[in-house]
């Protein structure tokens, strides 16, 4: 149950593949640890599953991170490098410059959800920032009205002359040549 509102299920493994056909799969972990509390060798080893059993069951390169519960230290930024990620995305919503100054502390410039979400998209563009980067999970629209809210989001985006989409991936391959 989320927030006591809605029931959250979770996808089969055989659903995933056409779910998620067309979207960017950023590594998570295996197990969903709070890397800066465990040994090295345990973070190590959960980054790397994690990675490794998205790609195989993908059956792309997963460059990208996310930092479970938003936690990490500069220790931890090393460990996802070496794991062969290019890019760690955290939880801080700022306005974002881009490329960022840590490629293993990337800062989005708000959850979708954000009550002054469309402030924060004209402000982004007023500055002159290259990257506008938004982030949320699907389960927490808990009505009809929110997923309308969000689509209506990327509708204004998308119709916008001077935005164009593109994957994390891509940006960052492009920031490190």
């Amino acid at each position: 149950m989320y927030r006591g509102v809605k029931d959250v299920w979770k996808l089969g493994k055989d659903e995933l593949r056409d779910v998620y056909q067309g979207f960017t799969i950023a590594n998570h972990t295996a197990k969903h640890l709070k890397l800066t509390e465990v040994p090295r060798e345990d973070a190590v080893e959960d980054i790397r599953v994690g990675r490794d059993l998205l790609e195989q069951h993908f059956g792309c390169e997963v460059t990208g991170f996310v930092y479970p519960c938003g936690v990490y230290n500069p220790e931890v930024e090393r460990i996802v490098k070496e794991t062969g990620h290019i890019y760690a995305r955290t939880t801080k919503n700022v306005a974002c410059a881009f490329p960022p100054e840590r490629p293993m502390a990337f800062h989005s410039n708000c959850h979708f959800a954000a009550a002054d979400f469309s402030d924060r998209f004209e402000l982004a563009k007023a500055e002159g920032h290259p990257v506008f980067y938004f982030w949320g999970h699907s389960y927490e629209h808990l009505t009809d009205d929110d997923w309308a809210a969000t689509e209506s989001k990327i509708a204004r985006i998308s119709a916008d002359p001077d935005c164009q989409w593109t994957d994390l991936p891509e940006l960052f391959a492009k920031t490190s040549q």
